[in-house]
């Protein structure tokens, strides 16, 4: 599975910016995606993640209420819609794959993307 990630950029403070993740290589819809985040000096973390249905999603409590994960499995893409992005925002975004289901650490998925960076302006 390759997995490419994009929509990263500059933006200011309370701005937004929609994230994609395209997959290629392999059936798309039998598996829950995630996305993750690492910040400059920090440790990757979650972000969200989404089912394989789309029917079920999960929020890092950081993101909650301000970002949405989405997946359009027609078009093997997952999204992350962000919105009211705050300066510590600011990192390099990873979509992952999992094969055998879903939580909110890296060793859950198996496949990975090579990153997005998003900057947020103060």
């Amino acid at each position: 599975v390759q997995l490419q990630a994009f929509g990263g950029g500059l933006v200011q403070a309370g701005g937004f910016l929609r994230l994609s993740c395209a997959a290629s290589g392999r059936t798309f819809n039998g598996y829950d995606m995630a996305w993750f985040r690492q910040g400059p000096g920090k440790e990757r973390e979650f972000v969200a993640a989404i089912r394989w249905s789309g029917g079920s999603t999960y929020y890092a409590d950081s993101v909650k209420g301000r970002f949405t994960v989405s997946r359009d499995n027609a078009r093997n893409t997952v999204y992350l819609q962000m919105n009211s992005l705050k300066p510590e925002d600011a990192a390099v975004y990873h979509c992952a794959l999992g094969l055998t289901g879903w939580g909110t650490l890296e060793y859950e998925y198996d496949y990975w993307g090579q990153g997005t960076l998003v900057t947020v302006s103060s």
